[in-house]
Protein backbone atom coordinates (compact mmCIF):
# COMPACT_ATOMS: atom_id res chain seq x y z
CA UNK A 1 0.00 0.00 0.00
CA UNK A 2 1.43 3.37 -0.99
CA UNK A 3 0.39 6.24 1.24
CA UNK A 4 0.76 9.52 -0.51
CA UNK A 5 1.59 12.60 1.44
CA UNK A 6 -0.29 15.80 0.64
CA UNK A 7 1.74 18.30 -1.29
CA UNK A 8 3.08 21.47 0.29
CA UNK A 9 0.94 23.58 -2.04
CA UNK A 10 -2.20 21.76 -0.93
CA UNK A 11 -1.34 22.20 2.75
CA UNK A 12 -0.53 25.87 2.20
CA UNK A 13 -3.84 26.45 0.40
CA UNK A 14 -5.72 24.70 3.18
CA UNK A 15 -4.01 26.70 5.93
CA UNK A 16 -4.62 29.94 4.01
CA UNK A 17 -8.31 29.06 3.73
CA UNK A 18 -8.50 28.32 7.44
CA UNK A 19 -6.75 31.61 8.24
CA UNK A 20 -9.13 33.56 6.01
CA UNK A 21 -12.15 31.97 7.65
CA UNK A 22 -10.73 32.57 11.11
CA UNK A 23 -9.91 36.21 10.39
CA UNK A 24 -13.33 36.76 8.87
CA UNK A 25 -15.09 35.28 11.89
CA UNK A 26 -12.98 37.42 14.20
CA UNK A 27 -13.68 40.54 12.16
CA UNK A 28 -17.39 39.77 12.00
CA UNK A 29 -17.50 39.35 15.77
CA UNK A 30 -15.88 42.76 16.35
CA UNK A 31 -18.16 44.43 13.78
CA UNK A 32 -21.32 43.04 15.37
CA UNK A 33 -20.16 44.00 18.87
CA UNK A 34 -19.01 47.51 17.99
CA UNK A 35 -21.47 48.58 15.34
CA UNK A 36 -24.44 46.40 16.30
CA UNK A 37 -24.70 45.08 12.71
CA UNK A 38 -25.03 48.54 11.12
CA UNK A 39 -24.73 48.85 7.36
CA UNK A 40 -21.46 50.40 6.13
CA UNK A 41 -21.75 54.18 5.98
CA UNK A 42 -19.03 54.83 3.41
CA UNK A 43 -17.89 53.46 0.08
CA UNK A 44 -14.77 52.09 1.75
CA UNK A 45 -16.88 50.20 4.30
CA UNK A 46 -19.05 48.78 1.53
CA UNK A 47 -15.96 47.73 -0.46
CA UNK A 48 -14.47 46.03 2.58
CA UNK A 49 -17.72 44.21 3.30
CA UNK A 50 -17.99 42.99 -0.30
CA UNK A 51 -14.34 41.88 -0.27
CA UNK A 52 -14.93 39.93 2.92
CA UNK A 53 -17.98 38.21 1.48
CA UNK A 54 -16.04 37.39 -1.72
CA UNK A 55 -13.22 35.91 0.36
CA UNK A 56 -15.70 33.87 2.40
CA UNK A 57 -17.25 32.49 -0.77
CA UNK A 58 -13.81 31.70 -2.26
CA UNK A 59 -12.72 29.98 0.97
CA UNK A 60 -15.90 27.92 1.00
CA UNK A 61 -15.32 26.91 -2.64
CA UNK A 62 -11.71 25.92 -1.87
CA UNK A 63 -12.81 23.92 1.17
CA UNK A 64 -15.46 22.11 -0.89
CA UNK A 65 -12.89 21.37 -3.61
CA UNK A 66 -10.42 20.03 -1.02
CA UNK A 67 -13.12 17.85 0.53
CA UNK A 68 -14.08 16.48 -2.88
CA UNK A 69 -10.44 15.71 -3.72
CA UNK A 70 -9.97 13.93 -0.43
CA UNK A 71 -13.14 11.89 -0.96
CA UNK A 72 -12.06 11.00 -4.51
CA UNK A 73 -8.62 9.90 -3.27
CA UNK A 74 -10.18 7.77 -0.53
CA UNK A 75 -12.62 6.21 -3.00
CA UNK A 76 -9.81 5.42 -5.44
CA UNK A 77 -7.73 3.90 -2.67
CA UNK A 78 -10.61 1.72 -1.52
CA UNK A 79 -11.27 0.60 -5.13
CA UNK A 80 -7.61 -0.35 -5.47
CA UNK A 81 -7.73 -2.34 -2.26
CA UNK A 82 -10.93 -4.09 -3.31
CA UNK A 83 -9.78 -4.81 -6.88
CA UNK A 84 -8.99 -8.48 -7.47
CA UNK A 85 -5.35 -9.30 -8.22
CA UNK A 86 -4.69 -10.53 -11.76
CA UNK A 87 -3.46 -14.13 -12.07
CA UNK A 88 0.10 -13.05 -12.98
CA UNK A 89 0.39 -10.46 -10.22
CA UNK A 90 3.06 -10.92 -7.61
CA UNK A 91 2.32 -10.73 -3.89
CA UNK A 92 3.06 -7.50 -2.07
CA UNK A 93 6.73 -7.03 -1.30
CA UNK A 94 8.03 -8.94 -4.31
CA UNK A 95 9.40 -7.17 -7.34
CA UNK A 96 7.47 -7.98 -10.52
CA UNK A 97 9.41 -9.54 -13.34
CA UNK A 98 9.89 -6.73 -15.82
CA UNK A 99 10.70 -7.31 -19.45
CA UNK A 100 13.06 -5.20 -21.52
CA UNK A 101 10.22 -3.13 -22.96
CA UNK A 102 9.01 -2.29 -19.44
CA UNK A 103 12.41 -0.80 -18.60
CA UNK A 104 12.26 1.25 -21.81
CA UNK A 105 8.86 2.58 -20.78
CA UNK A 106 10.10 3.36 -17.27
CA UNK A 107 13.19 5.08 -18.67
CA UNK A 108 11.00 7.31 -20.85
CA UNK A 109 8.79 8.16 -17.87
CA UNK A 110 11.74 9.12 -15.66
CA UNK A 111 13.36 11.15 -18.47
CA UNK A 112 10.20 13.26 -18.78
CA UNK A 113 10.02 13.93 -15.03
CA UNK A 114 11.93 16.75 -13.40
CA UNK A 115 15.29 15.38 -12.21
CA UNK A 116 14.68 16.17 -8.54
CA UNK A 117 11.31 14.41 -8.50
CA UNK A 118 12.64 11.48 -10.51
CA UNK A 119 15.60 11.09 -8.15
CA UNK A 120 13.37 10.86 -5.08
CA UNK A 121 11.23 8.14 -6.67
CA UNK A 122 14.11 6.29 -8.32
CA UNK A 123 16.00 6.00 -5.02
CA UNK A 124 13.06 4.11 -3.52
CA UNK A 125 13.31 1.34 -6.15
CA UNK A 126 15.36 -1.84 -5.97
CA UNK A 127 18.99 -1.27 -7.01
CA UNK A 128 18.70 -3.70 -9.93
CA UNK A 129 15.64 -1.86 -11.25
CA UNK A 130 17.40 1.50 -10.77
CA UNK A 131 20.38 0.25 -12.75
CA UNK A 132 18.32 -1.18 -15.62
CA UNK A 133 16.19 1.95 -15.91
CA UNK A 134 19.27 4.21 -15.79
CA UNK A 135 20.96 2.18 -18.53
CA UNK A 136 17.94 2.67 -20.80
CA UNK A 137 17.92 6.44 -20.26
CA UNK A 138 19.85 9.06 -22.17
CA UNK A 139 23.17 9.89 -20.50
CA UNK A 140 22.21 13.52 -19.86
CA UNK A 141 18.98 12.54 -18.12
CA UNK A 142 20.78 9.94 -16.03
CA UNK A 143 23.41 12.49 -15.04
CA UNK A 144 20.81 15.07 -13.98
CA UNK A 145 18.94 12.50 -11.91
CA UNK A 146 22.16 11.23 -10.30
CA UNK A 147 23.03 14.84 -9.41
CA UNK A 148 19.66 15.23 -7.68
CA UNK A 149 19.97 11.95 -5.71
CA UNK A 150 21.48 11.68 -2.26
CA UNK A 151 25.23 11.02 -2.39
CA UNK A 152 24.77 7.52 -0.96
CA UNK A 153 22.05 6.61 -3.48
CA UNK A 154 23.99 8.07 -6.41
CA UNK A 155 27.14 6.20 -5.39
CA UNK A 156 25.27 2.89 -5.06
CA UNK A 157 23.65 3.29 -8.48
CA UNK A 158 26.94 4.30 -10.08
CA UNK A 159 28.73 1.30 -8.60
CA UNK A 160 25.99 -1.05 -9.80
CA UNK A 161 26.20 0.41 -13.30
CA UNK A 162 30.00 0.14 -13.26
CA UNK A 163 29.84 -3.51 -12.16
CA UNK A 164 27.38 -4.24 -14.95
CA UNK A 165 29.68 -2.66 -17.53
CA UNK A 166 32.69 -4.47 -16.07
CA UNK A 167 30.82 -7.76 -16.39
CA UNK A 168 30.43 -7.15 -20.14
CA UNK A 169 32.99 -9.02 -22.28
CA UNK A 170 36.34 -7.29 -21.96
CA UNK A 171 38.58 -6.79 -25.00
CA UNK A 172 41.31 -9.32 -25.52
CA UNK A 173 44.58 -8.67 -23.57
CA UNK A 174 46.53 -8.17 -26.80
CA UNK A 175 44.06 -5.46 -27.95
CA UNK A 176 44.11 -3.83 -24.52
CA UNK A 177 47.94 -3.71 -24.52
CA UNK A 178 48.00 -2.25 -28.05
CA UNK A 179 45.53 0.54 -27.18
CA UNK A 180 46.94 1.36 -23.74
CA UNK A 181 48.75 4.72 -23.47
CA UNK A 182 52.51 4.45 -23.21
CA UNK A 183 54.52 6.32 -20.64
Amino acid sequence: MVVSRPSLLLLTAFSAAVAVVGNTVGLAATVTEGAAAEAPTSRLGAAIASDISERDKAAARRNRALDLREQAAQAAESRLRAAPQPAGATPAGEAPAAGPDQYDDLARIYQVMKPAAAAVVLEQLDLDVQMRVAQKMRERSTAMILAAMTPKGAAALTMAMARRRAAAPAPSPALAAATAPRR
